[in-house]
């Protein structure tokens, strides 16, 4: 079993005294969520949250970070994008995706029914986060659309990651 609060703890411990790789931290982090195969084993969701904290405490710039998260977010879309694209119906047997075909179903669903929208909203839950883009690659959505909605929820998912720890940071007075 993964013990979460050692990785948030080993992860936050990092950032703070590593404070220039605070970037390259978050953009592997978000990355590496957004990323169809690889997400499953990343809780980038609790660590983000509490470096977005770190970015108060520390004095850190929120601009750079939340520009890496956004970056990180959009590009491993992008790439979930691509290996549905080009693997098709293939990509559902995919491990660990051939472990959670409740996911690809749900996310199928969410693509069917919203389209590009389906994109940007499936950015916001966290279990078929990276799945959306995938089956959006899979049904070969439009890259231009796809493009666009994913930028733009990147953006949006990366400053809801971040502001929350360190608005909360600074509310608190700590």
């Amino acid at each position: 079993m993964i013990d979460v609060q050692s990785i948030v703890a080993a992860t936050t411990a990092f950032v703070k005294q590593n404070q220039g790789l605070a970037p390259a931290v978050v953009f592997g982090l978000a990355f590496g969520e957004s990323l169809a195969l690889v997400s499953f084993f990343i809780p980038a969701t609790v660590l983000l949250l509490a470096i977005g904290a770190l970015i108060e405490a520390s004095g850190l710039h929120f601009f750079p970070i939340w520009l890496a998260a956004a970056a990180g977010a959009a590009l491993g879309d992008a790439l979930s994008y691509w290996l549905g694209f080009h693997y098709k119906e293939r990509a559902k047997s995919l491990w660990p995706l051939s472990l959670r075909p409740d996911l690809v179903a749900r996310a199928e669903d969410l693509f069917q029914r919203f389209g590009v929208w389906g994109v940007a909203i499936g950015r916001f839950f966290g279990p078929i986060r990276a799945v959306v883009p995938l089956v959006a690659g899979m049904f070969a959505m439009r890259q231009s659309h796809f493009q666009i909605a994913n930028v733009a929820s990147a953006a949006l998912w990366a400053f809801v990651m971040l502001a929350p720890g360190a608005a909360l940071f600074k509310l608190m007075g700590w």
